[in-house]
């Protein structure tokens, strides 16, 4: 075991994803490097050329010796060489989601940028995925053999200038920008041309490399990307730790296929391992299973992940994204290892001081607030129409704390805690839009199919309700008749003992209906005040006869000068309160 492992750990693995708007020349690039790589200093390593072949799958991998300044800080391991593994991002919705899903593992970006076309709409999503996950950036220019031979330099200074005005404001600022042409003449070319620039690339990485923070601890997580049968042994499955580690003889879940298997063996850099951590690329053989059902997928520590039918999320909006988040909208959720449409609803912390009812039915935009209050279901939230953005000029103010309910519509795996982020993938990808929306943590998760009635009403999240209404007359000093506040076929019963507030400054009490056509009683305790009643007595002398013990004998209103004295009623009623109560605070 000693001398397979140590041949392995020899070997410091590092993953760089390699992102870029459709047709910036990805594959080609990635191409380019591995097989640069292997015929230059790793003929030594001839697995290289071969494992170009796993670019299909979105990884290829090349080995280079180790770069002095690692040699220095490996700490207790000492690595003797570096491998590269380059994670090609390539659909859009596949770009987001195995950025996501490798969140934890990506070591360094390289963002690839047609350097004719320059910075295109996807460039600027791939910016915004780096800055969410990923510490560090080379920005490449590729196709500069498609630049005329005596402007191409000025070409070049001229775009790498642009993009560090661009990179500015984001943590990626004053990071290197190299020119190459990965494949001259365009990907229909014959082979013959070299590439350009690709050397010195290679001698770019080496010198971005870091040691990679990596934590064996917690629960497995490995996103799968290959699967195949080796007759006789088992099924492979290879792919890459997301977090925590693995080992020989270890059982593991296969979620989607809701089965556990054993590990059997495992191989990083071709060579039986005994077990490997975060960040590893390795094979994985567990006892027999189709390697059909499992394509791509997550393989974790059994019972560690969790189906949800929907989730509360904490939630922020990206900047760049142009239009407003509604609440009922459909967006792309990218959760865990997967992305699938869910329908969001906003909620937030209630207005900062309760005791001034608000004067319309919108609530108001709740105060900036510290951002680590965290979510529980004892709390009462706010509901809102859409995300509120910060207040103040240009919108700099912080904005307050708010969340979201994310409803799938078909349910996801994912582990919890994990980085959610929702996006209009639907979107026009030629259209000069940022399509990335909001990004946010997983806080709670619904497993229960039936959620929407064992879950769901334990979200104490209201619409606050105002009614107004006029008083049509007094019938005594403690006693008025209101009308307008309700329909005709309104259920005055659930409104019985609500309070309502008169525009004179009395408040009184909902007591019952009076007729059949929607008026009803208001009970004034403390009795109307000298200046009310004599409101209230030239209006309804104005009014004439009607309306009397008998029913409602004249309901049209005549025309009055006076103003009407007005009935407002305030309430908040809980949206997944299954009884619709009225509530007053």
């Amino acid at each position: 075991m000693s001398e397979s492992a140590d041949s392995c750990t020899n070997t410091l693995n590092f993953n760089i994803g390699v992102l870029g708007h459709v047709d910036s020349g990805k594959t080609s690039l990635s191409r380019a490097l591995s097989s640069t790589a292997s015929t230059a200093a790793f003929d030594k390593n001839p697995q290289s050329r071969e494992r170009g072949i796993t670019l299909d799958l979105g990884f290829s991998s090349f080995t280079v010796d180790l770069p002095d300044h690692l040699r220095d800080s490996g700490g207790q391991q000492q690595y003797g060489s570096l491998q590269f593994t380059l994670v090609d991002c390539p659909g859009h919705a596949s770009l987001i989601r195995t950025i996501i899903g490798g969140a934890q593992i990506i070591d360094l970006m390289m963002l690839v940028v047609d350097v004719v076309k320059g910075v295109q709409t996807q460039t600027a999503e791939c910016l915004l995925i780096g800055e969410l996950t990923c510490p560090r950036m080379v920005v490449i220019l590729n196709k500069v053999d498609l630049l005329p031979p005596n402007k191409r330099q000025s070409a070049i200074e001229k775009m790498t200038k642009r993009l560090h005005k661009t990179l500015e404001s984001t943590r990626f600022k004053e990071c290197p920008v190299i020119a190459v042409a990965a494949k001259p003449g365009g990907p229909e070319a014959p082979d013959t041309e070299e590439p350009h620039g690709v050397p010195e690339l290679i001698e770019l990485l080496k010198k971005e490399t870091y040691l990679p923070q990596r934590e064996p601890g917690g629960d497995l997580l490995m996103a799968v990307d290959h699967c195949f049968s080796i007759r006789g042994q088992g099924t492979v499955m290879t792919g890459t730790i997301l977090q925590g580690s693995l080992a020989i003889n270890d059982t593991v879940e296969i979620p989607a296929l809701k089965v556990t298997k054993k590990i059997k063996s495992v191989q990083m850099f071709r060579k039986p391992v005994s077990g490997a951590m975060q960040g590893d690329r390795v094979g994985v053989c567990v006892t027999q299973f189709d390697p059909k059902l499992l394509e791509r997928g997550v393989v974790c520590t059994p019972g560690s992940l969790r189906t949800l039918y929907a989730a509360v999320i904490s939630v922020r909006k990206i900047g760049y994204f142009k239009g407003s988040l509604a609440t009922r909208a459909k967006f792309h959720i990218t959760v865990g290892h997967e992305t699938v449409m869910a329908r969001v609803m906003f909620f937030g912390l209630p207005p900062v001081d309760p005791s001034e009812p608000p004067s319309d039915a919108k609530p108001p935009p709740p105060q900036p607030r510290s951002l680590d209050s965290p979510f529980t279901f004892e709390r009462e939230y706010v509901y809102q129409d859409e995300y509120v953005t910060g207040q103040g000029e240009a919108s700099l103010g912080p904005e307050p704390e708010q969340w979201a309910l994310l409803e799938f519509e078909r349910p996801v795996t994912c582990p919890s805690l994990c980085l959610v982020i929702g996006s209009k993938l639907d979107t026009d990808i030629h259209a000069n839009a940022c399509r990335l929306a909001f990004q946010g943590r997983l806080l709670q998760g619904f497993e229960d199919k039936g959620y929407a009635e064992t879950g769901l009403p334990r979200l104490r999240i209201y619409k606050t309700k105002h009614k107004e209404g006029q008083v049509e007359r007094v019938t005594d000093d403690y006693t008025v008749i209101g009308r307008n506040l309700f329909k005709k076929e309104t259920n005055l019963q659930l409104f019985l003992g609500l309070t309502v507030t008169l525009s004179t400054g009395e408040t009184g009490i909902v007591e019952g209906g009076f007729g059949q056509s929607g008026k009803f009683k208001i009970r004034v305790q403390e009795g109307l005040c000298p200046e009310t009643k004599r409101l209230l007595s030239s209006t309804s002398k104005k009014k004439g006869k009607g309306g009397g013990k008998g029913g409602p004998t004249n309901e049209e209103e005549p025309k009055t000068d006076s103003q009407p004295v007005c009935i407002h009623l305030h309430f908040k009623r809980f949206v997944f309160d299954p009884h619709k109560k009225m509530v007053q605070s």
